[in-house]
């Protein structure tokens, strides 16, 4: 791709995961089209993170010198050669990169994108942490929010408002719709038959298995459901720190199914079986595997979820229940029963998918770099 244009913009990423490298490829051309060049670097994840199997890579990219220090409270990851031609910087919101206060307080020329959540929604907001971020907040000349959710928690911090640009996070769903939509009738009966399903209600969980995913939560709240619904069967799809409580679950119970961690048309074919997807716990992007093979979520209010919570309309695309075991439990069978209601879910599913998508993400993303560069620098 040409250097050659007449903006040049650094993303920095802490580490790059396997399903944001489709969204920088995007970014890459949409940003391109608009006459600004883009530079990629990233660094490597903690121990604990590279259990979870999903670190991507990018042939373009380039790998940044990453220090971890005090158990991984904090991060020492220099970027001054990548960016110092940079016309533009754009880094992540998160206290522990010690970085990023460097080119905040900078007082070159050039211009500071943060990019984030605008909080972290599982802390305290009086803590100092938090406190840390608000200030830290304001050392930009623009934000990109996550969602819509995340613009009141960057206000708050005294950012203007009329600098953010709304994202609508998302992942690769292309693909991931390519990849359902060729499964076949006869190709559904052979996964079926190679994962060990043979019930007809089929609840699936995806993500890391960590603590604020609620695992103990779900699979005390699958015993319940088995009850509502005798031939309930759950498969179970990540890997994680907890992975040994899963294991020892399944150990007892022939009807739940570890599968590891799956990517893919893996991941696909699990989804492509099951009817509801069950996760009690933090939720992120994994919604858009919900809204993509529309297969409606049901979560609950437990105060953990990240932005991307914003995008179920409980009802409608999804169900969010009370944090009780007897709500998740009931409301899950109740998905799973009710074949009317599950289909209604599923039309919500598939207008949502249609909406949240890479695409329309780097689109934006390049908008709000763009408008950044041509308006005069906001930090002091």
């Amino acid at each position: 791709m040409s250097t050659h244009l007449r903006f040049k913009a650094l993303v920095v990423q802490r580490r790059l995961t396997d399903y944001r490298v489709p969204f920088f490829e995007a970014l890459r051309l949409a940003l391109a089209d608009r006459d600004c060049a883009l530079r990629l670097a990233f660094g490597d994840p903690t121990e604990e993170e590279a259990v979870k199997q999903d670190s991507g890579n990018i042939s373009w990219g380039e790998r940044l010198e990453t220090r971890y220090l005090f158990d991984g409270r904090l991060c020492w990851q220099p970027f001054y050669q990548q960016g110092k031609d940079a016309d533009v910087t754009i880094i992540t919101s998160e206290n522990k990169l010690i970085y990023n206060l460097v080119v905040q307080y900078s007082s070159k020329p050039n211009r500071v994108v943060l990019w984030g959540h605008g909080a972290n929604l599982q802390g305290d907001e009086n803590s100092l942490r938090e406190r840390f971020k608000r200030v830290v907040a304001r050392r930009a000349d623009w934000w990109l929010a996550y969602t819509q959710l995340s613009v009141p928690l960057i206000e708050r911090s005294g950012f203007p408002g009329e600098r953010i640009t709304v994202l609508h996070n998302a992942v690769d769903t292309t693909e991931l719709a390519a990849l359902r939509a060729k499964i076949s009738d006869e190709e559904l009966l052979k996964v079926r038959k190679r994962v060990g399903v043979e019930g007809g209600h089929v609840g699936i969980f995806i993500g890391s298995l960590y603590a604020e995913k609620r695992i103990e939560f779900m699979l005390e709240a699958a015993e319940k459901i088995r009850i509502l619904v005798p031939d309930f069967e759950l498969l179970v799809v990540g890997a994680g720190v907890q992975k040994s409580i899963v294991n020892s679950f399944c150990s007892t119970r022939p009807w739940v199914k570890y599968l590891g961690a799956l990517k893919g048309q893996a991941k696909v074919d699990a989804l492509a079986i099951s009817n509801v997807m069950v996760n009690p716990g933090l939720v992120g992007l994994g919604i858009l595997d919900s809204f993509v093979c529309e297969v409606p979520m049901v979560t609950t209010d437990c105060g953990l979820h990240s932005p991307e919570i914003a995008y179920l309309t409980s009802g409608e695309n999804g169900l969010m229940t009370e944090n009780s075991l007897i709500a998740f439990s009931t409301s899950v069978a109740d998905v799973l029963l009710g074949d009317r209601f599950r289909r209604q879910l599923m039309s919500g599913c598939e207008a949502s998918a249609k909406e949240y998508t890479t695409q329309n993400m780097a689109r934006r993303f390049a908008e709000g770099v763009l408008k950044c560069l041509v308006q005069p620098r906001y930090r002091p």
